[in-house]
Parts: structure tokens; sequence; C-alpha cells
């Protein structure tokens, strides 16, 4: 093979010898001068320049107007195909891509998205659906027009700067003239290379009033508002700027106590994708529930059914901590400045669109004024040429130089009256008006049209004079003409934080092998332990004193001799460990009580002294820090008089789980049996309600309700006139706007007004409430009707104030005790008025207490003792009492 291989090198070098000059120089210019090229450097050079166009050109926002380029190119386009009517969006699409030169699919994409923000276009058809992420129909079955909103903030041809198309055969703007914080009203999303830019939209009145805020020199706060509603967490949304982040929510209500309902999804979530995620985390035993219903239409609406032994408060929590019902949103406020990326917070975007808002109008000041400046040159001009009939003096004139330089004299005398030079251009107009118009020229009609112009050009130069003013006027227009309908749909809320594994569904069982150490899910012939989650902590006693935590595993040892196994509660201060242990093999016996609220996974702790050969002979684990009662038996030993004993746990005190606790005997016990249960020692719970979440709590954040003991309810009354008792777990919601929450009292008497939506009139009652589980209604169903106040005085004092007719009544004071008497929560009430009410008020309750009345004393019955007197003056009052 290579004798072959040499030889046809040979020949073909031969070959090459005996061509000619010509034929050789052509082989040396294909073989021999071929340029070599470093591919790093290719690499480096194309690579930067591809990168700066997709930053610049295609993905990153401009901060002067707030649209990418399709955009920008998308609107240019629609504004030029203008005629008030709709146009095919397929038209549109194709007259962008004299503009655009990325294909069809990424105008289309687009535009839909442009429209689908419902600011800038006015759809026609079905343009999808952001709430259950149907897609719009094809291009050629949907129509687009542009919105009033947009032709009055987007374009100005005189104020926008013009550029070369990418064939050269158009004109585009540069950047369109905004007067308007577009980019934070629509939010953007854009990934370029290396880069990426994410700006969450706002609400559309916030931004205005943020603006005018910015123009008179006082401070403001920008939030997101998305157009999915929902309910947002902004503690750390950090000006929008990377490193930030929001939480959103779906709206979830309890419908009963088997039905939630979703009513508003998360921003960047569809009806499909949140069901989805709800039946995943179902599947994976997250979540317990039968069905989920999608009734979405115009407005969303997921039902989720729920099992019978599953409690919707938890259910909610774990909607929450395992679907997409509660999402994480990072923003990344990148845009272009100039020709390059820079990140910038949303507060400065605000103050940055907002002057040049500002710099925009006082060039459309600056021009209007040129122009009536123009115009009225031009009227005066024509004025005075055709009063003074300057075109009479043309009629000899032969040459055109002459018909100008005539009209130029004739204009001499009257030039001092003009605001500025006379020029070529402006006698060659004159010339050009008809006879016509010469004819029937109206002096009255041009001197009002001149003055006219001059009041408006003293107007425009006020505007000028007052910019700032003039700015504020310009936004709260905007405001006025497009805000209506555009209030605030996300809720600005704080989230508590939920901690999965208190509300995870318990989908395995654990069961433990005591004798061998063993404990698992997949243990199933051994001995059942209880429900569990797969995300859940155990925690594991052993005979010697030793005890662990650990995660929850199909199989997993630990020691042997298990003496207790129990999910473990994180943080958990009342659950108390009663334990009596033996220090050594032969040591003292120590009896102790404890909590143990954290510890780190997996590491060894002891519950004695560690003493080798220690042993516990007595554990209880009490969820409610309960003290039992046990009766202990002594081994016989001479000199031992007791040989059973009672111990209290009540009498001990509860220490940390580090101490050794207190000796209980020096003699050896024969063993420990239970002689009575026993009852908290921790007294009620206190609890809290944190209005800013929503939730109950035990850690003193909010109002505080009270001391609750096992059976205490909390009453919760509602502005729409509902009302429930609850219990006083810590996993409860309260998601209506509450009135009233305290802890229920089935004696107390409520004094309540209310607004009756049916018959459109005010009303008072007193009532009791009964303690219920289920919502039930203090002022009728219907849904005009509303609470104004509840009040739990003894005596309250009602005061009306009168509004609109009879708005001159003086103001009415009603004994409300007088007024009507104790009824069930049922009864409708008493009609405080028929008058027009303008405000219900309870006031200072009256003072009805009665006073005590003195009794006739009978001979030799002691009276009253005067605290007012002296020790002796008391002692001898005492002794003339007893008559001594």
């Amino acid at each position: 093979m290579s004798e072959e291989l040499d030889d046809r090198i040979e020949l073909e070098g031969d070959s090459v010898q005996s061509s000619s000059a010509e034929e050789k120089a052509h082989y040396q210019k294909l073989m021999g001068e071929t340029k070599k090229y470093r591919l790093s450097g290719m690499y480096k050079d194309w690579f930067l320049d591809y990168a700066s166009y997709v930053i610049l050109e295609r993905a990153v926002p401009h901060i002067e107007d707030g649209f990418k380029p399709v955009q920008r190119r998308i609107l240019h386009a629609m504004k030029k195909m203008d005629d008030g009517r709709y146009n095919k969006v397929a038209n549109i699409i194709g007259f962008t891509m004299q503009f655009h030169p990325h294909g069809d699919a990424s105008i289309g994409d687009a535009l839909v998205q442009l429209g689908q923000k419902d600011l800038l276009i006015d759809c026609q058809g079905n343009w999808g659906n952001i709430l259950t992420g149907d897609s719009s129909a094809a291009p050629r079955y949907i129509e687009a027009r542009l919105t009033k909103f947009a032709g009055d903030v987007v374009f100005n041809a005189k104020t926008t700067e013009w550029m070369a198309s990418y064939d050269g055969r158009n004109q585009e703007p540069v950047t369109l003239p905004v007067k308007f914080p577009l980019l934070l009203a629509q939010g953007v999303e854009g990934i370029a290379v290396g880069l990426a830019s994410k700006i969450l939209p706002h609400n559309f009145i916030e931004l205005i009033d943020a603006s005018i805020a910015h123009l008179r020199g006082e401070d403001f706060e920008l939030y997101p508002d998305f157009p999915t509603a929902g309910m947002i967490d902004v503690s750390r949304y950090n000006d929008g700027l990377r490193g930030g982040a929001v939480k959103v929510r779906s709206k979830i209500t309890k419908f009963d106590k088997k039905t939630l309902v979703i009513t508003e999804v998360p921003f960047g979530k569809t009806t499909s994708s949140l069901i989805e995620s709800i039946i995943k985390a179902n599947d994976k035993g997250k979540i317990k529930i039968k069905k989920v219903d999608d009734n979405t239409a115009r407005d969303v609406e997921i039902v989720i059914h729920l099992a019978n032994d599953v409690s919707p408060d938890i259910t909610i929590d774990a909607l929450y901590a395992f679907t997409d019902c509660e999402v994480s949103i990072s923003p990344n406020a990148c845009t272009i400045m100039g020709k390059r990326p820079y990140f910038v917070g949303v507060k400065e975007m605000l103050r940055r669109s907002t002057e040049r808002t500002k710099e925009l109008l006082r060039m459309e000041l600056d021009i209007r004024l040129r122009e009536l400046e123009e115009g009225w040159h031009m009227s005066s001009l024509e004025k005075i040429f055709i009063e003074n009939r300057i075109y009479n003096s043309i009629e000899e004139c032969e040459t055109w130089e002459a018909v100008i330089e005539t009209i130029d004299r004739g204009l001499d005398p009257f030039k001092p009256m003009l605001r500025r030079e006379v020029t070529t251009d402006d006698i060659v107009k004159l010339t050009e008006i008809k006879i016509k118009r010469i004819s029937k020229f109206d002096t009255k009609k041009a001197d009002e049209y001149i003055r006219g112009m001059e009041t408006e050009m003293d107007e425009v130069k006020n505007h000028l004079d007052h910019l700032v003013d003039y700015t504020i006027a310009y936004f709260e227009n905007i405001r006025k003409k497009y805000g209506k309908g555009r209030e605030r749909k996300t809720e600005i809320r704080s989230f508590d934080v939920i901690q999965a594994a208190q509300v995870v569904v318990a989908n395995e069982k654990l069961y433990v092998d005591r004798k061998e150490g063993f404990f698992g899910t997949n243990l199933k012939k051994e001995e059942f332990v209880c429900e569990c989650s797969d995300i859940d902590d155990v925690i594991v006693f052993l005979r010697d004193g030793k005890y662990v935590i650990t995660k929850v595993t199909d199989k997993g040892f630990v020691g042997k001799d298990i003496i207790h196994i129990a999910i473990f509660k994180k943080n958990d201060s009342r659950t108390i460990y009663n334990i009596v242990y033996r220090d050594g093999k032969n040591g003292p016996i120590y009896m102790k009580r404890c909590a143990i609220t954290g510890i780190t996974r997996d590491k060894e702790y002891d519950m004695t002294k560690g003493t080798a050969g220690s042993s516990i002979l007595y554990m209880s684990a009490n969820p409610n820090g309960e003290a039992e009662v046990l009766k202990v038996y002594f081994k016989p030993r001479p000199r031992l008089k007791k040989l059973i004993v009672d111990l209290n746990f009540s009498e001990l005190a509860i220490k940390g789980r580090s101490s050794m606790g207190n000796i209980f005997t020096r003699y050896a016990i024969h063993k420990v049996v239970l002689k009575e249960k026993g009852v908290s020692t921790l007294g009620g719970q206190n609890i809290w309600f944190d209005d800013t979440i929503r939730r109950l709590n035990a850690e003193g954040r909010g109002m505080h309700l009270g001391e609750f003991l096992s059976d205490d309810k909390i009453l919760v009354i509602a502005k729409n006139g509902s009302y429930t008792t609850t219990s006083y777990e810590l996993t409860n919601r309260y998601e209506d706007e509450i009135i009233r929450i305290e802890k229920f009292d089935p004696e107390k008497v409520f004094s309540i007004t209310y607004y009756d939506g049916e018959q459109k009139f005010f009303y008072v009652k007193r009532c009791t409430l009964e303690a219920s589980d289920r919502s039930s209604e203090l002022v009728g169903e219907h849904r005009a009707s509303y609470i104004v106040e509840v009040n739990d005085d003894d005596y309250p004092q009602l005061e009306v104030t009168f509004g609109g007719a009879n708005a001159s009544r003086p103001a009415e004071l009603i004994d409300v005790d007088e007024f009507i008497g104790v009824k069930s929560a049922k009864a409708k009430g008493k009609r405080v008025t028929t008058y027009e009410v303008g405000k219900l008020e309870f006031i200072e309750p009256l003072d009805k207490a009665p006073e005590p009345e003195e009794e006739e004393l009978e001979d030799g019955e002691d009276g009253p003792i005067d605290l007012s007197l002296d020790p002796e003056d008391y002692s001898n009052a005492q002794q003339m009492n007893l008559g001594l």
C-alpha cells in the first residue's frame, strides 16, 4: 500500500512538472496559498457579535419606550396601516416584515402577547386565554387595531427619531416617543446570550400616581400587579433587581368542609398547569383529594373535592407547599440604555420614564409654539398683503424677480409689526393665494383667527414655564381617561412560612421492630406505630437512654431495645417527656421532665447522665404536658419501711433535655406502674391573631385572643355578615374580611348594626351567638348586605348621622338597650330610621349600673367598716360596736 502511494505521488509530481506554467500557478494557488484561520479567534469575534446583536436587537427592551425591537416594529406597522378599522393579523404580520428580518412566526407570537396585555392593541376574535393557556386562533382568523390609549401615548412623528430599516427601503423609529411607563405597565421577559431580563407588570393607576409623586418631589413605592390576580408577598421584591423574589399565591376559598375553590391563579401559571401540579401532588401522596373539576370560563374556577377525613385548612397549606398554587418569581430588571444593557430598579425606571415624558411634552410644546408662530406670521402677512392691496402693484412687473422685489418693497412699512423677517419663501406663498380667496377675505375673521393663535401661544408659553404642572395634568388626564377598570387585581399580603412536614398528608404507615432496633415503612409484618408522611422526622428512644431524630425511611436501624418511637414535631414545647431512669447498673434512680424542641438530625443524644449501664425504667410522652402519678414498688431490704410509694410528676419542674433530673431514691426498684393519669400542668395555651397573614400563632405576633383550653373556640365575624366558631388550631385560615375575631363566649351579648341590601335600610339587632362549625348568617343572604359595626357594651349608645337629602337633620342618639331587646342571631332586628343615613357609629356607652342599696341594720349587727380611720380609731370603733 505504501509503495502504491509513493508511486502515485511521484507520478503526480512528474505531471506537475510537465504541465504548463499557467496550470502550475493554478495548482499552487489551490494547494499552496490557502489561508489558515484560528478557530478560537473566529469564535471570539463572531460569537461576541452574535451575542451583542441578540441582546440589543432581540431580547432586551429599551428603557426609553419599553419595547423590544419586534414589538416596536409591530406598533409602527400598525400605525402606518391604521385607518380606524380592524386589520387581519396576517396582514399586520406581512406588513411588519418590511421592518423585522426574523420571519412571521416571531412577529405573530409577539403580536399575540401584546394583544393579551389589553393595553395597546384592540383585539377581535379568539386571541387565546392567559388563564387557561389556550392558544389564539390562526392569524387569518383574528383581527386587531391600535387602542385610543396607544394613539395618545405612543406615537408622534414630529418627535420620533428615524433610521433606515434592515434592507434600506423603509424608515423605522429608533425608539417610539412613549409618554407613559409602558415597560413597567406591561412587563417583559427575554433571554439573550448570557443575559436575561424579567420585569414584572405593575398597576396602571399606581404607575401614574408614582409618576405624579416623582414630579412633586415625593417618595413612592411600586409593587407588581398581575392580570391573573392572586396574592403576592413583596417583602423581598428588592425594587425588581437581581437577587430579589416575590411569592405569588392562588386565591383559595373554602366552599364547605369538603370543597375548596381556586378563583385566581399565580402569574405565569394556567389552570391546566395548576391542575396538573395538584394531580401530581396527590399521586405522590403529598395531598389527599377525591377529584378536581375545572369550571373556568371567563373567570377561574377550579373546584377541589376533598376526602372525608381531610382538613380543608391543612389542605390549603399543603396546596401552597406542594403545588403551583404558590410560586416564587425572581425579577431581573435589565434594559438597554444607549447601546449597552444596564440593571436598573423599577423606581429608577419610573423616574427615567417620567422625565422622558416631561421632555417629550416639552418638545411637543416647542414644536407647537413654532407652528403657531409660523401660522401667526403667515396669517398676519396675508392680512397685510390683502388689506393693503399690495397684489395690485405687481401688475406691471415683467419678470419673476421684479414681482418678488415689488411685493417685498410693498411690505416694508409693515415689517416692524411682524415677529420675524420676511423671507423670499414667504413672498412666494403670498403669490400663490388665489383670486377667489382674496375676493372673499374677511378681515374680522382673520383678526379672530390671529387672536386665537396669540391666545394659544400664551397658553403654550405658560405650559413651558410650568412644565412640571403641565406634566402632572397630563398624567391626571390619562388616569381619568383610561384608568377606569384598571384598579389593582393582585392583593398584597404577608405570607406565613408553611412547614411542609406539618401539612403533608400521612401517606405512609410506620412500623417498628423494637427488639432488633429497626423501623420503617416497609416492615409491614412488625408492630404498627402510626401513619406518617415520607418527609416526616421520627424520634426514637432506646432502653439505655440514647435517643435520635432521623428521617422516615423504608427500613432503618437505630439500635436494639426501642422503648418509644413517634413522629417528631420541631419546636414543640408542649410535648413533655416524663422519665424515670437508673444511673449506671447500681446507681441512684432519677426522675425528670423535659421537652425536646429541636436537635441535629441523626446525632445521638442521651436522656440519662451517660453512665455506662444506665437504663430507663419508665417513660411517657405527653402532648399537652400531662403529669401522671406512678406507683413505685421497691425491692425488699432491711430497714426499708415502705415498699410502695407514689411518684407524682406534677410536683416536678420541667427542665432542659440535658438536665440530669432529681434523685428519686437510692434503693433498687422492683417495678413501676401507672396509678393515675395526669392532667396538663402547662395551663391553657395563649393564642394570638396576626392580621397581616390572617393566621393564628402562639409566638405573640398580633392581637392576643386569650388563653385557650381544650374545648375553647374562636369566634369570627366577617364583614359580609357571616360568622363561625372554630378551634384554635394554628393551621386555621381566615380569608374573609374579618370585622371581629375573639375568644368565643356564649353568654356575651352583641349589638350589631348592618345594612340590608334587599330592603336598603340600616338595622340594629342585639343577640347572643351559638357555637357553629358552619358559616351562619347575621344579616341575611343578599349580596349587598354587610355589617357596619359590632359592639359588646352592656348599655351601648348609637349615634345616627343623616346624609343626602336629610343631611341637615341633627344627629340622633339611640339607647340600644331600650330600643331593642336581646333576641336570637336569626332575628332581623329593628330598622334604625327611615331617613337617609350618612354614618352609624357606637359611641361611649351609657352608665346604667345600679347603685348598691343600703340595707337597714338590725340591733347588734355590724355596720360597714370605715377604712379611712386610723388603727387606734378603728380599735375604739370596734369596741364601741361590741359594747365593750
